[in-house]
């Protein structure tokens, strides 16, 4: 079997779910190809979905080796880090991507994310800021803003954005009441109001 028949079988016993069937297909490409970026970056996709990330993360660092600037590998080492709470690490490998690509937005979704879990609220603010400027009705990161605002007890300011984004998309009102973040606004009249 050729290396492109090869990549095509592991692909669909991943996209299967059988991860470990699927990283024995992609070992078989590599034993003949040890630079395939593609089957390196799957196989680490292939762990870290087995919940393997140790081996998720020596497989991105060989094809890091390879191609030191390869963005998917970064992207994905990047989820893999912050699954392992390696947060430090994570936000240095955004950074790498940043500094050469600098509205990378899957990146900068990250580095927020890894900011705030670092309570690095205003950084994570700004970064925030960064991509409403270019998506200003991304419901996602205006829930995020929100959020910021209420951790860094901004409380007026986080209920006009949570208003904002409950009007673009109910399901926010969901994830609103269901989330634990949003207990110490429960009292609030202009809070109550926006979930009605």
């Amino acid at each position: 079997m050729d290396l492109d028949n090869l990549l095509q079988s592991a692909n669909k016993l991943f996209i299967k779910k059988r991860f470990n069937d699927a990283i024995l297909k992609y070992k078989e490409i590599l034993n003949v190809d040890p630079n395939n970026i593609n089957a390196i970056n799957n196989m680490g996709y292939a762990l870290s979905k087995s919940k393997d990330y140790q081996n998720a993360i020596r497989c991105y660092n060989i094809g890091l080796k390879i191609e030191p600037f390869e963005k998917t590998l970064l992207i994905n080492k990047i989820s893999v880090l912050r699954k392992m709470n390696m947060l430090d690490s994570a936000l240095d490998n955004c950074n790498t991507i940043l500094n050469k690509s600098q509205n990378e937005l899957i990146v900068m979704y990250h580095k927020l994310r890894i900011l705030k879990s670092l309570k690095r609220y205003d950084e994570s603010m700004k970064v925030c800021d960064r991509i409403l400027r270019m998506y200003p009705n991304n419901t996602d990161i205006l829930f995020e803003k929100a959020s910021n605002l209420l951790y860094l007890g901004k409380n007026n300011e986080c209920l006009e954005f949570l208003n904002s984004v409950t009007n673009m998309s109910n399901k926010f009102k969901i994830k609103i009441r269901n989330s634990k973040l949003f207990e110490q606004l429960q009292k609030n009249e202009n809070f109550v109001k926006l979930l009605e």
